[in-house]
């Protein structure tokens, strides 16, 4: 049987970690309706009724509405940091590697849009435990983009007097495409995250090369 999981809004997640069937079935359910509702808004009930399951059901599998928040943004934000430093580490220079974390970031936010929503605008509905793993896991995604801002820096490749501010100012445009990016818009995720790979590349400096060069 297949993991992967499409929510209403078109995402596909392989969420396949997340076993049996019927709590992988559960939080694409509560994917959607943090996403469409607001985590504060979604009742058990709601969740399970999107599931096709009754709320009994669903405290088989999560004990709060809470705990499927956590697992979610726990879930998005390991992929996050997956993503930004495996461009962090690859080869290339640094102007290289941060359009590589950039349009991949990018790409993530635009292609995983409904599930990006809830794991980026959600936190403050966790509790103080669960909030401080995901705020760690955030602060490795920083860590991973500012090392490489850094390497650009000291390699003269960047023109950035406040690499802690330009860092913030890279992942917030790159989390923002979440908020907009339409499926049924002008611009394909690969598209978008060309565009912003240019944009970084323009912000820090550096000249933009390759592809984003020929957008």
């Amino acid at each position: 049987m297949s993991t992967a999981a499409e929510t209403t809004g078109g995402d596909i997640e392989p969420w396949e970690e997340v076993t049996p069937d019927a709590a992988r079935r559960l939080l694409v359910a509560a994917v959607e309706a943090f996403a469409e509702r607001g985590y504060h808004a979604t009742t058990t009930r709601d969740i399970a009724g999107r599931a096709g399951m009754s709320p009994a059901a669903l405290y088989i599998h999560y004990k709060t509405k809470e705990e499927l928040l956590h697992r979610i943004s726990r879930i998005g934000h390991t992929r996050a940091v997956a993503i930004l430093r495996s461009a962090a580490q690859g080869e290339g220079s640094a102007a290289e590697r941060l359009a590589d974390a950039v349009s991949s970031f990018v790409r993530w936010h635009a292609g995983r849009r409904t599930t990006a929503r809830v794991v980026q605008y959600e936190l403050d509905a966790l509790g103080p435990e669960a909030r401080e793993e995901i705020l760690t896991l955030r602060r490795q995604c920083d860590a991973a983009v500012r090392g490489i801002i850094d390497d650009g820096v000291a390699a003269g490749e960047f023109d950035v007097p406040d690499v802690k501010g330009t860092t913030l100012a890279v992942l917030s445009l790159c989390i923002d495409v979440a908020r907009w990016f339409n499926v049924n818009g002008p611009r394909t995720p690969d598209e978008v995250g060309a565009l912003y790979a240019d944009l970084v590349l323009r912000m820090v400096g550096a000249e933009p090369s390759g592809a984003t060069a020929q957008r």
